[in-house]
């Protein structure tokens, strides 16, 4: 089986493989190719993917032409596609629910795509999960970025001249972001509490050290998919946990905003009146910047502030560690191919009955494939 790996785009310092990934493919039978400095970005040097057993490619075109499955972290260009052989498999975030018309003209192209977002929430697919793997780094780094920029201290401090007051963190959303993003949070020292409308998360937000802050009714009660996801609550739900939420947000240094639907806009949770009632000072760190934004007034990509109040919509903030962020997608990617090579002839043999093919495959032979993608179904 011949693996190839391109580089990515210029806003994209991630790869799909790292040298360690590489050492185990190559041991599991596997011939890989690398886009020359695909990698450099991630910190990791052709000579290291030398070392593990891979092949150097001049071009990304050379990398993945003979290439059975090309790994890649962003969706490639149409160009790229049609430098592969028709019905290789192409793997990465794909971005399913976004430019439709892009997709189609990469599925015209007759690779069969997965996309990893839509992994089956399975036991033995924990592994392959890139969107948790991503997700715990994207925790960590809002609440690092916002710690940097913050002009205060966040822990609680007693000096000779007097004390310095914990600063105060509230997290929006509490996946696995969410839960990183507190766990790191109160590493640092501040007071923190979180909200979320999924009941099964109070305990462990408790778990963490923090408080819980929800209107817990009936509705509430109801708010989780089967596939573990929040559900869109009602109108009158959502009027009286903001409500709440205004009230809260005025006496909070740092907000963090985690809460996405996938395939949705994200839903908005920070109005402009909560962001005036914040002190001058306070920072809000939007990790739903690339759907729009959990706050109203975040501008993807760019750091607005409004009367002293900061809102930094960074994009892709597992990217701002890629050394991390590229070893555990690569493992999630390893992780996901090894099932699909044949033991004994070491060639790629995709079991299109199994979950794990039907849930992350979107395209094949020239077709979009997947109920969810072909429907717009998100959950």
């Amino acid at each position: 089986m011949a693996i190839g790996v391109p580089a990515e785009g210029s806003e994209e310092p991630r790869i799909g493989l790292t040298p360690e990934t590489v050492k185990k493919l190559v041991k599991a039978g596997a011939k890989v190719t690398v886009r020359s400095g695909a990698g450099l970005r991630s910190h990791f040097s052709d000579d290291d993917y030398k070392e593990a057993g891979a092949s150097i490619a001049k071009s990304d075109e050379d990398a993945v032409s003979d290439a059975d499955v090309v790994f890649t972290v962003r969706r490639p260009s149409v160009d790229l596609a049609k430098a592969m052989k028709k019905g290789a498999a192409l793997i990465g975030m794909l971005d399913p629910f976004s430019d439709r018309a892009g997709l189609e003209a990469l599925a015209k192209t007759g690779v069969s795509l997965f996309s990893m977002e839509l992994m089956p929430r399975i036991t033995r697919a924990q592994s392959m999960d890139v969107l948790s793997s991503q997700s715990n780094l994207a925790g960590y780094k809002a609440v690092v970025n916002a710690s940097a920029a913050f002009e205060r201290a966040l822990p609680m401090m007693m000096t000779a001249a007097g004390t310095v007051p914990a600063a105060r963190v509230f997290v929006m959303g509490v996946g696995v972001a969410g839960l990183q993003a507190i766990a790191t949070a109160r590493r640092l020292g501040a007071i923190v509490t979180a909200t979320d409308v999924r009941p099964a998360v109070k305990e462990q937000v408790a778990s963490l050290g923090a408080k819980f802050i929800a209107v817990e009714d009936e509705e509430f009660k109801q708010a989780e998919t089967s596939g573990g996801y929040a559900k869109e609550m009602s109108d009158d739900y959502k009027k009286k946990q903001a409500e709440l939420v205004a009230e809260h947000v005025k006496n909070q240094d740092i907000v963090i905003t985690t809460a996405l639907i996938p395939g949705r806009p994200a839903p908005k949770l920070i109005s402009k009146a909560m962001i005036e009632s914040m002190k001058p000072g306070s920072i809000i760190v939007d990790l739903a910047a690339e759907r729009g934004g959990n706050a109203e007034l975040t501008k993807p990509g760019e750091t607005a502030e409004h009367k002293g109040v900061r809102i930094f919509g960074q994009l892709n903030l597992p990217g701002q560690v890629p050394v991390n962020a590229s070893s555990l997608y690569a493992r999630n990617l390893q992780a996901f191919i090894e099932p699909f090579i044949d033991k004994e002839t070491k060639e790629l043999a995709i079991d299109w009955e199994d979950e794990l093919a039907i849930g992350t495959a979107i395209a094949r032979d020239g077709a979009i494939v997947n109920e969810r993608v072909a429907g717009g179904k998100t959950s």
